[in-house]
């Protein structure tokens, strides 16, 4: 690596300090059981040793494995903040409530349980260049209720979003598997500034650390 003219980095000057000594103190000291101990300890607390990164008990941390923890605490945050929104700003017309929300990282499924059933939703599945919001009317002759704000994505080529199960814990075949939708109560999602680019880019944000395809410019 070229670093120009002038004095190395500080990290090339810390690097040559360490290297250093633990030379001397290798050469001045006899090799003995005590020394050894104290030649690991300057190596272990040198400012570039890299194998307590990380860890509260010093272990070695390979970069891969950091990244990996990195990446599953990201995704559980994401998970966290669309499902507050999911519970909080649930429709309660006792049809199209949001009753509870699971996810799992190990298979990137996230859960979501309305009276009806249950639906699966294969996050990492979903085609982040598909998200449209939409405003519907849930009432029926019988029910009126409020507006629901919905958001819809489809599911990338030959995979699929999500199965859904009935209260029985059947799969629901007559639910289509290649899209999903999360609601909310459209009156409270008023409430919240700038609440659908925010879950907009959360939802597409989880997709990509769950192992999905990022959004793309197309035009």
């Amino acid at each position: 690596m070229r670093f120009g003219r002038g004095a190395p980095p500080k990290s090339v000057r810390l690097f040559r300090w360490d290297c250093i000594a633990r030379i001397e103190l290798t050469a001045r000291t006899a090799p003995t059981a005590g020394t050894a101990r104290k030649v690991r300890k300057v190596h272990a607390g040198s400012p570039l040793n890299a194998s307590g990164a990380g860890r509260a008990d010093g272990k070695f941390r390979p970069p891969r494995e950091q990244a990996r923890a990195q990446a599953g605490t990201y995704q559980q945050e994401l998970y966290e903040y669309i499902r507050g929104k999911l519970l909080s700003l649930s429709p309660n017309d006792g049809f199209n409530d949001n009753l509870e929300v699971a996810f799992d990282p190990t298979t990137s499924v996230l859960s979501i349980t309305q009276p009806d059933g249950r639906c699966d939703i294969f996050v990492n599945a979903l085609d982040t260049n598909s998200a449209i919001w939409e405003v519907m009317d849930p009432s029926d002759s019988y029910h009126p209720r409020g507006e629901i704000l919905r958001l819809t994505m489809t599911s990338t080529s030959g995979k699929k979003a999500r199965t859904c199960y009935d209260t029985e814990n059947q799969v629901d075949k007559s639910i289509s598997a290649n899209r999903v939708r999360l609601v909310f109560a459209q009156n409270k999602a008023n409430s919240i500034p700038d609440f659908t680019y925010n879950m907009t880019k959360a939802i597409k944000k989880l997709v990509v650390a769950s192992g999905g395809a990022a959004e793309k410019t197309i035009f």
